[in-house]
């Protein structure tokens, strides 16, 4: 009876995990699959040769180079900018941290058009740094790259510091350590894998930035992911295209597996006991003076682009605004506000579709084994789902386009096309919301429940439901903002009667004329102030000691 009802839960447990392992093999490795097949079969046979002729074009080579260094460096300021600020905004108490908080994480969910809007708006000949002269250049890429990924450094090594425990550092200090000795040889070893887990997901970002590089960068600079969509959409180059999502596939494998052995270090993020804030100290203010300059860095861009949506020769006007309604000078089918209308409803079919997987996903990669294989299995599901962190999006729209286009799988005309490739880009944020909680509760309630009597449906209920709610919603407002903003999948899929707002600011911008201009940059705000509200309802729902990437 009891080894009945054990295998009973075993096939259950299987048929579960079996439900977004097919999902995700439909959606997302077939399509990319595809996209990688044109580069190795171009002909409709095995022929890599293809692959290394593309590598050895002189333009393959600058485009690999300018994506390695930028994103490099971007990577680097980003973690020098955000340790400290992840310091102050998750180990000390002050008034408004809550606003300054989610002020800092609203770039990273602010769609990338707009992100490279704001950076060019501000160092433009006409903007407040334009006497800089980086206009056109590298370093306003460098720019865009940190402004948008800072958020995730302070997030993820914050968690792991409101975490730590503090008397070590306190037992070193009462001994005389200077602070500076006691952040170097406490403190920081036990935050290495989370910032060094941090740099790594910054990295993967960096290297498959879209909107941001291609804002900035036009055809003078192009990264991996912009080239493989200038190769695709201009040149019609698929061979070249797919040889460049292939490079960029091993490299963001090579990378998962980095990530992966170092979240296998016990990480303190998992600690469900956090230590209450303290009240600043003469020690702590180079920390706060750099998060002081990090939340100036991140405002500038964003109030420039709202003041500069509202000037026009000079003057302040409304006209913009009013535009929104309009079809930006005939180049767009809809109005403006039309498209945002379509944002909103594709974004709310993304989000309960990535809810739905991601929450089977954390609890199938959370559940407790005792044989080493289970364990693999779930480490390997775990990274499996993790993919799409580093994936090109250009690379799954395409691959949608000629994997999805034959019965049984002729999707190309179906409303949801595009709520599916944004469901797959937002998963993982969800399933690393919600993992860390659901890891955290302990097995022997669910097992008091059991006998108990409850069934396992009603022990998740009256167990795990109990926890993950609230962090549920917050995983819902991250996916939410995220479908809002995404850009490099949609823009492939989305049929031109019904743009989403990003692709609607996009080809605004990429016609002359400032009253075109000029609404992409109302746009803009507009979307900018749909998602920070997103976000400021997901940081009164966030739990302490959760929501590492």
């Amino acid at each position: 009876m009891t080894s009945s009802a054990g295998t009973g839960r075993k096939a259950a447990f299987a048929l579960l995990a079996a439900v977004p392992v097919v999902v995700f093999a439909v959606f997302f490795v077939l399509p990319v699959g595809a996209m990688l097949g044109r580069g190795l079969w171009p002909e409709g046979r095995f022929d890599p040769g293809a692959v290394v002729d593309v590598l050895q074009r002189p333009r393959t080579g600058r485009v690999l180079w300018f994506t390695v260094w930028t994103s490099t460096v971007a990577t680097a300021i980003a973690v020098l900018l955000g340790v400290p600020a992840a310091y102050v905004l998750h180990r000390l108490r002050f008034r408004g941290r809550a606003l300054v908080r989610a002020a800092l994480l609203v770039p990273f969910v602010l769609p990338t058009v707009v992100v490279g809007l704001a950076v060019r708006e501000l160092i433009s000949s006409s903007g407040p740094l334009g006497f800089l002269g980086l206009d056109g250049s590298p370093v306003a890429i460098l720019i865009g790259l940190v402004f948008f990924n800072v958020a995730v450094v302070i997030r993820t090594v914050g968690v792991a510091w409101e975490g730590l425990d503090r008397r070590p550092g306190e037992a070193a200090a009462a001994l005389g350590a200077s602070p500076w000795q006691v952040f170097r040889t406490v403190t920081f070893p036990a935050l290495r894998p989370a910032i060094v887990s941090a740099a790594s997901v910054v990295f993967l970002f960096c290297a498959t930035a879209f909107g941001v590089v291609l804002v900035l960068g036009g055809v003078k600079y192009s990264s991996v992911e912009t080239e493989i969509y200038l190769l695709t959409a201009d040149l019609l180059d698929l061979p070249a295209a797919a040889a460049l999502s292939l490079v960029q596939m091993i490299a963001v494998v090579v990378l998962l597996v980095v990530v992966g052995r170092l979240r296998a270090v016990p990480d303190p993020t998992v600690r469900r006991s956090v230590a209450a804030p303290a009240r600043p100290q003469a020690r702590d203010i180079p920390a706060v003076v750099v998060t002081a300059l990090t939340l100036l860095a991140v405002s500038l861009p964003i109030l420039t682009l709202v003041v500069a949506s509202f000037r026009s020769d000079g003057a302040w006007t409304l006209d913009f605004y009013r535009a929104l309604e309009g079809s930006g000078d005939g180049l767009l089918q809809v109005s403006v506000t039309d498209a945002l209308a379509a944002s909103l409803r594709i974004a709310v079919d993304a989000t309960w579709m990535s809810l739905s997987l991601g929450l089977i996903v954390a609890f199938v990669v959370t559940r407790r084994t005792r044989t080493r294989t289970g364990r693999r299995m779930r480490t390997v599901l775990d990274g499996f789902f993790m993919l799409p962190l580093g994936v090109s999006a250009v690379t799954l729209g395409f691959g949608f386009l000629i994997a999805l286009d034959e019965p049984p799988l002729d999707l190309r005309s179906s409303p949801l096309l595009v709520p599916i490739a944004q469901a797959l880009v937002a998963l993982p944020l969800v399933v690393r919301t919600l993992v860390p909680v659901l890891a955290g509760i302990d097995d022997r309630q669910r097992q008091a429940a059991a006998s108990l009597g409850a069934s396992p449906l009603r022990a998740i209920r009256t167990v795990d439901v109990a926890v993950v709610w609230r962090p549920l919603l917050a995983a819902a407002g991250f996916a939410f903002a995220v479908s809002l903003g995404e850009f490099g999948a949609t823009s492939f899929i989305v049929r031109p009667a019904e743009p989403t707002l990003p692709v609607a600011i996009y080809r605004l911008l990429s016609h002359p004329g400032a009253l075109n201009y000029g609404t992409a940059m109302a746009a803009s705000v507009v979307l900018a102030a749909v998602t920070a509200a997103v976000i400021l309802v997901v940081e009164r729902l966030r739990v302490p000691g959760t929501g590492a990437w």
